[in-house]
């Protein structure tokens, strides 16, 4: 892409809010080398790039980037041999550490959100966890090397401790002395050149021994280091010279194994700077409020809403355009001053700013493309080095851009053959508007030319524009009416100022007819827009309004559902406790008879005792499950189609009869061995009774047998259990054994005291459905296991 044209598009200021934006050096170098891009495939992984980081941003906020800087010149430093200093070998260690998080902050994200591309990239950055160890154990945060980086240095380290203490200790007993203390200029211990020395008076030199190393500016004191520490500070020198050799061999050591890492090192290097690249597009994406454009390479555009990304939110105007479909060139007239600039810029600049990766600030569901450049002539280029006027650097830009440009560019003319005489200059626009339509590339050229507007009416492909002027505040809108050709609004405006109307009827005249008919249509065509703009914003209001209604009414709807469900479930919920607790009385009230029986020989029928407990079942509410039935279409069939002798199915026993009788509301069903009425919207007719003797077959006085989805149990285990629980069990499992068709079941009772098993071969003797009973046999249990044969 041209310099020129990233210049007069103001593309380097979209690139310095971006570098603002870039957490690090190395993503700051990034941004300020971000070009557009020409290949659809590479601006749509870019785009996608800056989506998954915009995805991350919005859920995690940033990327842990603190601490990585760029080390690129200590990494050369130390692969040709060069000896770090702490410094660098910390900024190697924090970044090599800042990789490593920003490692597992994406790794962390992708396993919630899938945000391939970078993943792809935090995938490809090596760790060098011993490395940074090696450092951090060595240096400090203030880049000082620590005692613990080698024992010599610890050792070394004690020593010069210990030699600092003995120097300050001789220096104390000799300042506290009183006879030294009148010849010094103050009683403390200082230090000049690396060794401790005491403030002597001048007129006390002689009186001292040792070494002069420094005097007061008016030297009236002298810094003395007495005789008999400079044994002393000689030896500490020595200690500490000792402490920068080890020094330096250990930073020696850090720098090597640096080295060994120098191409991982830098690599990781580049993928930070492009993670946080990405990272500020995104932040630069809020920031602007930008969305993520649709992009394509036929040269298409379609902006919604679009924003000019320099101009302040509060003052910018939306502009809508579309350009590539129906028709590939718009030229746009009207007064000066009016946005025709403006709107160009927007065009181009969101263009490139698509083009290199970033999001547009405009409507979801803008459309851009691709185009191999962008060529624009735009403002006062007057060269006065040149001595070249503003038509001929006008001219001179024009000519350029008409020799580079493809049918693939997107050509940009403001104020197309301005700046010199009309009649020619208009001519001239035509001609090249014209020769680049005819190259079937894309424009947008502005002008003050009203035979442009003719031209633009007449050539397919070409449609007139315009940027709207209200005449009643006589100032701009800075909209773009696509489709509408520019008024002059001269009159107009001169009447609203209080021009006088002689002179404004005079200048009417002055006008040839063919021109007004020209502004006269163009009149109309703007109050016709006006108008259908009106009513296109009057039915948009109501549509919203009756979605917002349907909106409401759809919530309402289900707060309705969620109330009316949860009051089902409670009334359910209660019927179950009362049930549950009818029951529970009735169970006791059952077993207390069957006590009674057995205590006083009295007979119990246990058809009736079946009975009464089918009924109590049948109380228990199933809301769900009848809903279900009726939904399926397999409810029972209407009751007159039942008649006697017909087979039937009995929903809540589950259990296929034959109807004896049908009174009113209920039929009286042969289930084997039992009769019961059961009411006959609980019935389902399987077969009449013509059906029936088709089939020849007799009735059957037999055991119901269960469907196969019942389990049927053929023992009873009651070890544990008291008699008269173990009574109401062997009286249940009797019951269900019999209808489930069993010829023999084993009671376990277990051998005991032997009373259990009494009880219940006492109640075995006396049971209407057991024909005999034995205690097991060798493999059936012996003594502790009692055989049931039922009838």
């Amino acid at each position: 892409m041209d310099s020129k044209i990233l210049s007069t598009l103001e593309f380097h200021k979209i690139t310095n809010k971006l570098v603002h934006h870039a957490a690090t050096s190395l993503g700051k170098s990034v941004a300020e080398q971000l070009a557009p891009n020409s290949d659809l495939e590479d601006v749509k992984l870019m785009l996608q790039a800056t989506d998954e980081a915009y995805k991350a941003d919005r859920l995690k906020g940033n990327a842990p980037f603190g601490g990585i800087v760029n080390i690129s010149a200590s990494l050369h430093r130390a692969r040709i041999g060069g000896t770090l200093n702490p410094v660098e070998l910390l900024d190697i260690a924090a970044t090599a550490r800042g990789a490593r998080r920003v490692k597992k902050h994406i790794d962390n994200l992708h396993e919630d959100d899938p945000i391939p591309l970078l993943f792809q990239l935090t995938e490809q950055l090596s760790e060098h966890k011993p490395l940074e160890d090696a450092i951090f154990d060595c240096i400090d945060d203030q880049a000082e090397v620590m005692d613990s980086a080698s024992p010599e240095l610890a050792s070394i380290r004690r020593e010069l401790r210990s030699g600092e203490s003995r120097i300050r200790e001789k220096l104390e007993q000799m300042i506290r002395s009183s006879s030294v203390q009148k010849m010094l200029q103050d009683a403390i211990i200082t230090l000049r050149n690396d060794r401790y020395v005491i403030p002597v008076k001048q007129e006390y030199r002689s009186h001292f021994g040792g070494i002069v190393h420094d005097q007061s500016g008016s030297g009236a004191t002298l810094f003395i280091e007495p005789e008999t520490v400079v044994a002393m500070n000689n030896k500490l020198r020595e200690t500490k010279a000792a402490e920068l050799r080890e020094i330096e061999k250990i930073l020696q050591k850090l720098t090597a194994r640096a080295a060994e890492h120098v191409e991982d090192l830098l690599y990781n290097q580049d993928l930070l700077g492009k993670l946080d690249f990405n990272y500020a597009k995104a932040r630069l994406a809020h920031e602007m409020k930008a969305t993520l454009p649709r992009m394509n390479d036929r040269g298409f555009l379609k902006i919604k809403r679009g924003r000019h990304p320099l101009i302040a939110a509060d003052k910018v105007v939306p502009l809508d355009v579309e350009l590539g479909n129906q028709f590939t060139a718009i030229i746009v007239t009207g007064p000066n001053t009016g946005g025709k600039t403006v709107s160009l810029k927007t065009v181009g600049l969101l263009s490139l700013m698509a083009m290199s990766g970033l999001f547009v600030p405009a409507e979801d569901g803008s459309q851009l493309c691709v185009f191999d450049s962008i060529y624009a002539d735009i403002g006062d280029e007057q060269s006065i080095e040149q001595s070249l006027s503003t038509f001929s650097s006008h001219m001179t830009n024009i000519i350029r851009i008409l020799g580079s440009m493809t049918s693939k560019s997107l050509v940009l003319l403001d104020e197309l053959g301005a700046g010199t005489d009309p009649a020619e200059g208009s001519a001239l626009a035509i001609a090249i508007l014209e020769h680049i339509h005819k190259l079937d590339s894309r424009i947008i050229a502005t002008t003050h030319y009203s035979e442009l507007k003719a031209y633009a009416y007449n050539r397919k492909g070409v449609i007139n524009a315009s940027m709207e002027f209200d005449v009643a505040t006589l100032s701009p809108t800075y909209r773009l009416l696509v489709g509408v050709p520019g008024r002059s609004n001269a009159f107009a405006i001169a009447e609203r100022l209080g021009l006088s109307q002689a002179i404004i009827d005079h200048a009417r005249g002055e006008v040839s007819e063919e021109d007004l008919r020209v502004e006269n249509m163009i009149a109309s065509l703007e109050e016709d827009r006006l108008s259908a703009e009106s009513d296109r914003n009057t039915a948009e209001l109501m549509r919203r309004e009756m979605e917002a209604q349907r909106t409401r009414h759809e919530a309402e709807l289900e707060r309705f559902e969620e109330q009316r469900d949860k009051m089902m479930q409670k009334a359910q919920q209660e019927a179950n406790e009362a049930v549950a607790k009818a029951r529970r009385e009735a169970d006791q009230i059952i077993a207390d008879l069957r006590k009674l029986a057995m205590e006083e020989g009295a007979s119990v029928k246990e058809h009736k005792l079946i009975e009464a407990k089918r009924r109590l079942e049948e109380a228990a509410p199933e809301l769900a499950s009848k809903k279900k039935r009726s939904a399926g279409g397999g409810g029972a069939k209407k009751p007159a189609k039942i008649g006697a002798g017909d087979e039937v199915m009995v929903y809540s026993l589950n259990q296929k009869g034959t109807v004896v009788d049908i009174g009113g509301s209920d039929a009286t069903v042969q289930l084997g061995i039992m009769k019961m009425k059961v009411a006959l919207d609980d019935l389902e007719l399987i077969k009449t009774v013509t059906q029936v003797n088709k089939q020849q077959q007799p009735k059957q006085t037999t055991s119901l047998k269960r469907s196969k989805d019942d389990s049927l149990r053929m023992e009873l285990d009651l070890r544990g259990a008291n008699l008269e629980e173990a009574i109401i069990e062997v009286d249940r499992f009797l019951d269900e054994s019999y209808l489930g068709g069993l010829g023999q079941v084993y009671i376990i009772h277990g051998i005991g005291t032997g009373v259990l098993r009494a009880g219940i071969q006492q109640y075995l003797r006396r049971h209407s459905l057991v024909k005999n009973y034995r205690l097991g046999q060798y493999g059936e249990g012996g003594a502790g296991v009692t055989v049931a044969e039922l009838k």
